[in-house]
């Protein structure tokens, strides 16, 4: 079973929105056990639209369309769609009242460009929308099914959720597609791919294995194919339980979890707290922590000393030892996690201190340099880490190796 993808909208092209429309689809066609063989922007033009429409006719069995349903004149995707399967625009009694309805509860006054949202390719099926004005479309034309939706991404996964998805369950049975993600930290892709050679080529025919790298976390894919949901889900958990066999070192988690929700996990079940002590980070380990809902459970609060009187003044950091030492050390980082440690009274602090760059790098600490300290009372863990030149790649880095470092002295606490 394939699908493809297109959005409408010049904005897509400039730059000025991200198609985040493109990946929730995606993901969601995938489980519902289509191949997503494409996905393709265009302008609001409909030369560009009739191409991309006669592109797909009779290759797919689904076309998603987002985007160009609005009420104002640039909005030309419903005329293009008559053009295309060769009917006319006719008022929908159904949608023109629950249009009046929203815009009275809204206690907005109707105008023309409202009443014209109610006008839909007399040929389509009509896929309400309760969160809007624009209802969806579904077409047929030489095999293939085209939708056409919103592309205010939340109309457009209500049509999906409630109407489109449903009734593709319906109609397309006979291939059964599971992903499984296995996110890994602590390793760089090549070496990675390096260690699971033989893992790789053992897999059988219909599970294939992707590399999925972001800022040091890697995400390994798993994605079968097959006709029966039991044993294919079987059969890739086989191929996890390797994995964890192979590289139990650097698996932190499963699916989209990432290193804070996992470190709020292990706080919660241990009933323990944490604090942070950031400079080169700048909060940026204060904010992964507390994006995780329930981290007031765990989380006591941060000092961000970016400046070194910050350091000794709120964190007990001595004058001396800075001097000697340099800010970007493992002594001030120690010092700078004890003082956290014990200014918030939690049983584990992270510090972290570092050159993010562009600036400020030597030959002894170039750019990318950072030292991470985790103080427990077990004692103090420390490690040192050299990345690039980007300053905002490396913050995120400096902050995911601190996170890292965090997790592992939890576990084994």
């Amino acid at each position: 079973m394939k699908a493809a993808i297109i959005t409408i909208g010049d904005e897509l092209l400039i730059g000025q929105t991200v198609d985040t429309n493109s990946a929730w689809m995606g993901a969601e066609m995938s489980k519902a056990g289509f191949d997503v063989y494409r996905m393709t922007s265009i302008h609001d033009r409909r030369e560009d639209i009739i191409y991309a429409l006669h592109e797909a006719a009779g290759k797919t069995d689904v076309v998603l369309i987002t985007g160009g349903l609005g009420p104002t004149s640039d909005d030309i995707t419903k005329q293009t769609l008559c053009e295309f399967f060769n009917t006319r625009l006719v008022t929908d009694d159904e949608v023109l009242r629950m249009i009046e309805s929203m815009m009275s509860r809204r206690n907005f006054p109707m105008n023309e460009n409202n009443r014209r949202q109610a006008e839909v390719p007399e040929s389509c099926k009509v896929l309400q929308n309760a969160t809007g004005t624009a209802p969806g479309m579904w077409f047929e034309k030489d095999g293939t099914i085209f939708i056409s939706m919103p592309g205010v991404p939340y109309e457009m996964k209500h049509i999906m959720t409630e109407h489109v998805l449903p009734e593709l369950n319906k109609l397309f049975t006979s291939q059964i597609i599971i992903h499984r993600n296995i996110m890994t930290y602590g390793t760089f892709e090549a070496k990675l791919a390096e260690m699971l050679t033989g893992f790789e080529a053992g897999l059988p025919e219909n599970i294939k294995l992707a590399y999925l790298p972001a800022s040091g976390v890697i995400k390994l894919r798993l994605t079968g194919t097959g006709t029966e949901h039991e044993p294919l889900s079987n059969l890739i958990n086989d191929q996890v339980n390797n994995l964890y066999k192979l590289i139990p070192d650097f698996i932190y988690g499963e699916n989209e979890e990432s290193l804070e929700m996992i470190i709020g996990k292990l706080l919660k079940e241990k009933n323990i707290t944490v604090s942070t002590a950031e400079s080169c980070t700048g909060g940026e380990i204060a904010h992964m922590l507390t994006s995780v809902p329930g981290s007031s459970a765990y989380y006591k609060g941060t000092v961000v000393a970016y400046a070194n009187s910050v350091k000794t003044q709120l964190l007990g950091v001595q004058k001396d030892i800075i001097e000697k030492n340099g800010a970007v050390s493992e002594k001030v980082v120690q010092e700078m996690a004890n003082g956290a440690r014990n200014l918030f009274k939690t049983e584990f602090a992270v510090a972290t201190s570092g050159i993010a760059g562009p600036d400020g790098g030597t030959e002894a600490k170039p750019v990318g340099t950072v030292w991470i300290a985790v103080a427990s009372e077990k004692g103090i863990v420390t490690e040192k880490r050299v990345f690039g030149n980007d300053r905002i790649t490396n913050i995120k880095r400096f902050s995911l190796a601190a996170l890292n470092l965090l997790r592992k002295q939890i576990i084994n606490s």
